[in-house]
């Protein structure tokens, strides 16, 4: 009970601190688009009556000085080579800014917004706070593969959004699946282990009945394949990266797709990938009431269910969800 109720607290001091920071957003917004407009029409005013003035000064001194240079072949040959190096960088920057745009119009057309480095602080920042805006009160959708260092932590990314959420469906990996095996043995940190890694997914799926017993609509389907793609799926906004073998997936590089008209955009795509993953009939749920795995049919009507912890897996799993490392790479 202390949890829950720790968690009570916590989800509600976060929504009043988000709920200000967008009343204080909100608020600004207004005077800043003024002063905005307001600078702008005092800096061309000046620079406008400070036209005429400026062009004599420049016309009285152009003047002089040709008169002292003009002979000068030495100069004017530097000069000549000066302005032809400069044309050539000016011409190159021009080049360079129209291939950029170019690809800038092809991202907006893919619905690509920000491709973010694994190691940039506040590009994880940036991102941390636009998953917990757009997570307030809103659907949840992710495919991980422990979901320990993505939500089960306290210093997620996704902790606070799915406290908050309206509703969640979560696709994380079989413990005891071929993928699982597959996926720990191939990272190449010696603190991972497949021991860790059952651990980290039991710790998960206990976050997840914690949410349950507070009134959360929480969903939960177990995968048995080597995870492929992170997805989390979030309001209009997509955050995506790739599980590369033997590589810790906080290593790899973020794309960020955000929905739009484009019927071409990527955001679509990705969008339906979850949804064929989380309809296929083949992946059960785990019912987190009974700690039962629930195959059904194409139909949707229940087949049959299975114990997931069994026996000695069972206690085992509770002894080291206490002591499984926290700091540990999220595999």
């Amino acid at each position: 009970m202390d949890i829950i109720n720790r968690i009570v607290l916590n989800g509600k001091v976060m929504e009043a601190r988000m709920s200000r920071r967008r009343r204080l957003r909100d608020v600004l917004k207004g005077p800043g688009h003024v002063l905005y407009h307001v600078f702008l029409i005092v800096l061309s005013a000046s620079i406008a009556l400070s036209l005429p003035a400026v062009v004599n000064f420049i016309a009285g001194k152009f003047l002089v000085y040709w008169a002292v240079v003009g002979s000068e072949e030495i100069f004017l040959t530097s000069i000549e080579i000066a302005l032809a190096v400069t044309l050539v960088f000016t011409f190159n920057y021009l080049g360079s800014s129209w291939k950029d745009r170019r690809l800038a119009r092809m991202a907006k057309s893919a619905g690509l917004v920000f491709v973010s480095s694994a190691r940039g602080f506040l590009a994880k920042r940036r991102h941390r706070r636009i998953k917990e805006d757009e997570g307030i009160a809103r659907d949840l959708m992710l495919i991980g593969s422990t979901g320990h260092r993505t939500f089960t932590d306290e210093r997620g990314e996704l902790h606070n959004v799915i406290r908050q959420c309206r509703q969640a469906k979560v696709m994380l990996l079989n413990p005891y699946s071929e993928g699982a095996s597959i996926r720990a043995k191939g990272i190449l940190d010696p603190d991972i282990s497949l021991e860790i890694f059952r651990c980290q997914i039991r710790l998960s799926i206990d976050f997840l009945k914690e949410l349950r017993g507070l009134q959360k609509n929480i969903r939960l389907k177990l995968y048995d394949d080597t995870p492929f793609l992170k997805l989390a799926i979030s309001g209009d906004f997509i955050w995506m990266k790739r599980y590369h073998p033997g590589l810790d997936v906080q290593c790899m590089p973020e794309f960020v797709f955000r929905h739009n008209a484009n019927p071409g955009s990527l955001y679509a795509t990705f969008y339906e990938y979850f949804q064929l993953w989380w309809n296929n009939p083949g992946i059960p749920e785990y019912d987190l009431d009974t700690d039962e795995l629930v195959y059904r049919d194409r139909a949707g009507n229940e087949e049959r269910r299975e114990r997931l912890f069994l026996g000695e897996d069972a206690g085992v799993a509770e002894e080291t969800a206490g002591s499984c490392p926290g700091s540990a790479c999220n595999p």
